[in-house]
């Protein structure tokens, strides 16, 4: 071709690698592995750019590690699962499996014109049967090894929608997909015990040294290790003591009122005896139970009735209140209120005239009480009233003092107790994991036998009413007890979403193994390597996997080594792209009007709708989103320049832990600098073999182009190595060098280009005789001898001002440096045919003339 065309280079390149097989992992004794995985996507049947820019990461990764002669597994599946399959069924009147499967063949069909070095042959989705089934065997292991088990458990619950929610999943304290006000249901539910592995979890953090710091600190903040006093309240008339845990015993001598859950035990005695409590803890269970919903809800509470002496002083009664601010799950369902150190209490306190007593003063307003005063463990606070007097401490040493006091007088011990709760797994939807256990009469909860897997959910239901289809299906819950043989029912709850994203990655070592894992090929391929993905997903999606992976080495699913599944973890940014709002009209539903970036223009200094002219307003660097219609179709773009230059223009404009923002006239330079790159190696290729006056350079140039690109692949700085491309690609273009140098350079420029432009690279190195596929060549090597500068940069100064600089070898005798000094063009002018009167040269560094 005289000239680049994306659209058929593109095309070969991918026809040979997949007729090649070049992706597709195997086990082998003769390479070392890499592991590389991208966070895998929901089928939402919509690529978009961040999709792309995300897997040309791992893509670049994954091809480089290829060509140093690594053993690679670079899979890809789909996270299909979840409540958005069943919004389209229900909006349609489609369902979930064939929306499902439809957008999966759609985004198969728009990831595979990226060229990505994916290993097809093991992509699953985890709606695929065979990886439920699987999933469902885990369940029924660990069930066996006591790592889940079944419990009461307050939940948000929908009431339109009739299902648990996930906190997740509740929006302004609203389900998110019914819009209904949620309430709190206890319910019987299934739970992980994770609770049981925060110590191992938390202090395992500071095993990942190649994870973001950001995110070891946002799962230390989730797991919330904390040590305070235990203690119990003890009730006036007689009943049993109201048992209580705070971080912050210090603050015991402002205590103003005792607080319980609507769902404590006292409440629930209370609420069966007494109509107006019953009342009000119906009220209270309305409100949502993440803690946004808690924060910003109004306080509600009721006096029991129930008086509590303070453990300091018995003449000290404080009362007790069902108050909906306060949780079940969290420390005893019961708490002592301080409400002038915490804002929860301090509204409370406020809203219903209690006593709001300060311990310590607020350094910046004493004596103020218009809020609460919340200090931190660490900063030192005057005692207005404690366990300090009137001494200066830091909270820590208050929280010492106050535990130590409890356990010498014998009323309270110090605890260590972690925030995180144990996973409830139960969902009430159809498009899940069925839970594979069976209820019986007799027998009451009985696990599933293996052999009855995978128990596969029914095709023919209907989505015409609220609830779980699986409740109402004719059929599917009948079956026989596996302990008895008599009838019973199945489970209907299928599994959280998160459940099946937790062990994707070990199931890609052996995707069509009959057991969750094989063995050998873990303990091949174990751990991931290079796992990337979004920032979004630092908790969750990352402490669920950790948990799984213990949970499936101690059911022999994975060898010890996988604890810590994931040794290195990058978190990239977002793909921005500018908002065109019009400023000017609504649309049709009376909401702001916002313009795909096709429909407008920039003119006369502003930007403009094209067919009426009206005036935009841009909001730049947004994120992209269809309902601000800033999204660009990734196909369109490689319709319009090819693929390479999507990959080129992601990597190349910002750090890849920053966002990037997509802009038109940035996808044309890239397009226009790969045309570029092409047709400078074609003129190399035109060349004939010989030596020129500038090989030496050029050849040096390369080889200190291989160094500082390799750095900035194995240290994920892409952008960094894409400069330094651009520079070598200039150097290369305007070297005087003969044509054999000028085509060794051309090649390893492709070369180092291939990770992000494989397809361009594919075709300069075919036009320069390169033997075989660029993505199998040997990635080259840097000579350190070429690195080495023979000459060294000298700057001259003339009465203590930089006036120059001369270039001379790095050994040269200093009366030769002075001497090709002196003859420098600033230097004549200004001695004007006069002597200097001295000349100091420091070897290697300046040259000092004093005129």
């Amino acid at each position: 071709m005289s000239r680049y065309e994306a659209s058929q280079v593109e095309a070969k390149w991918q026809e040979a690698w997949e007729a090649a097989s070049i992706f597709e992992a195997k086990p082998t004794a003769d390479k070392p592995k890499y592991y590389v995985l991208e966070m895998f996507p929901y089928p939402s049947g919509k690529l978009h750019m961040g999709h792309v820019r995300n897997y040309t990461m791992g893509d670049v990764i994954a091809r480089y590690k290829l060509s140093t002669g690594h053993n690679v597994l670079h899979p890809m599946g789909f996270d299909a699962f979840g409540m958005p399959a069943e919004n389209a069924a229900m909006a349609i009147g489609g369902h979930p499996k064939e929306w499902t499967y439809n957008n999966i063949d759609t985004m198969v069909e728009q990831m595979k014109p990226l060229g990505l070095s994916l290993d097809w042959s093991r992509m699953f989705a985890t709606c695929d049967v065979e990886y439920y089934g699987q999933q469902q065997s885990l369940f029924l292991d660990f069930l066996e090894k006591g790592l889940v088990y079944r419990k009461n458990a307050v939940v948000n619950w929908d009431p339109i929608d009739m299902t648990v929610l996930a906190n997740e999943q509740v929006e302004n304290g609203r389900g998110w997909r019914s819009g209904a006000l949620v309430e709190r249901r206890e319910l019987t539910q299934w739970f992980f015990k994770i609770a049981d592995h925060s110590e191992e979890l938390l202090s395992a953090l500071d095993t990942l040294e190649n994870w973001p710091a950001k995110v070891r600190l946002m799962q230390e903040n989730w797991i919330g290790k904390s040590r305070g006093l235990q203690f119990g309240f003890e009730r006036l008339d007689g009943g049993a003591p109201i048992d209580v845990y705070t971080t912050r015993p210090d603050t015991l001598m402002g205590a103003s009122f005792v607080g319980i859950s609507p769902d404590h035990p006292i409440a629930k005695e209370l609420e069966a005896a007494d109509p107006k409590v019953a009342e009000f803890v119906a009220e209270c269970r309305k409100g949502g139970t993440t803690e946004e919903a808690i924060e910003t809800a109004e306080k509600l509470g009721l006096d029991t009735g129930i008086r509590v002496k303070h453990p300091l002083d018995p003449n000290w009664e404080l009362p007790v209140w069902i108050a909906n601010f306060i949780l079940m799950d969290y420390g005893t369902g019961a708490i002592f209120a301080c409400p002038a150190h915490d804002q929860r209490d301090f509204e409370f306190a406020t809203k219903y005239d209690l006593p709001i007593i300060p311990v310590f003063e607020d350094p910046a307003n004493p004596g103020e009480l218009s809020e609460a005063y919340v200090p931190t463990k660490a900063e030192k606070v005057r005692y207005v009233k404690g366990f300090a007097g009137e001494a200066e401490q830091t909270g820590e040493a208050g929280v010492n003092t106050a535990v130590d006091k409890a356990e010498a007088e014998g009323w309270g011990e110090g605890v260590t107790k972690y925030r995180l709760r144990d996973w409830g797994l139960s969902r009430q939807r159809y498009w899940g994991c069925p839970i594979p256990v069976v209820h019986c009469e007799k027998c009451g909860v009985v696990p599933e036998k293996k052999e009855n897997l995978p128990i596969e959910l029914p095709d023919d239901v209907t989505f015409d009413q609220p609830g779980n289809p699986l409740d109402r299906h004719p059929t599917w819950r009948q079956c026989k007890c596996p302990a008895c043989g008599e009838p019973a029912l199945r489970e209907t709850d299928t599994m959280d979403t998160f459940v099946d994203s937790s062990w994707y990655f070990a199931r890609f070592t052996a995707p069509h193994a009959n057991t969750p894992t094989d063995m050998a090929e873990a303990e091949y391929w174990m751990n991931v390597d290079q796992y990337i993905g979004g920032i979004e997903h630092a908790i969750l999606h990352l402490l669920y996997s950790r948990f799984f992976a213990r949970a499936m080495q101690i059911c022999g699913h994975l060898p010890e080594k996988s604890i810590e599944p994931f040794d290195a973890l990058f978190t990239q940014g977002m793909v921005t792209h500018a908002i065109f709002e019009n400023a000017e009209r609504k649309d049709e539903n009376g909401r702001t009007l916002y313009h795909y970036p096709a429909e407008v223009e920039e003119r006369d200094g502003g930007t403009f709708v094209k067919e009426t002219g009206e005036k935009i307003k841009v909001i730049p660097s947004a994120k992209m989103s269809k309902s601000k219609n800033n999204v660009v179709d990734p196909l369109a773009i490689i319709s319009a320049y090819g693929a390479d230059t999507a990959r080129w223009f992601v990597l190349s404009d910002s750090p890849p832990e920053r966002d990037v923002e997509w802009t038109a006239s940035g996808a044309e330079a890239a397009h226009k600098h790969l045309s570029r790159v092409y047709r400078i190696a074609a003129d190399a290729a035109a060349l004939d073999a010989g030596e020129g006056k500038d090989d030496d350079a050029l050849l040096r140039e390369m080889h200190k182009a291989i160094r500082d690109v390799t750095l900035g692949v194995e240290s994920f700085g892409f952008n960094a190595s894409i400069a330094k491309l651009y520079g070598f690609t200039n150097t290369l273009a305007k070297s005087k060098a003969g044509g054999t140098a000028k085509q060794q350079a051309a090649k390893v420029l492709a070369q180092l280009m291939s990770p992000m432009t494989p397809h361009l690279s594919e075709a300069i190195w075919e036009m320069l005789g390169g033997e075989g596929l660029i993505a199998k060549a040997p990635w080259p090597i840097a000579d350190e001898a070429m690195l080495v500068e023979d000459t060294v940069v000298m700057p001259i100064q003339i009465n203590g001002k930089r006036r120059g600089e001369i270039e001379v070898a790095k050994d040269m005798d200093k009366s030769e440096v002075e001497k090709i000094a002196l003859a420098h063009e600033a230097v004549q002018r200004t001695l004007n045919g006069n002597a200097p009167k001295k000349v100091i040269v420091v070897p290697g560094r300046i040259v000092n003339v004093v005129a």
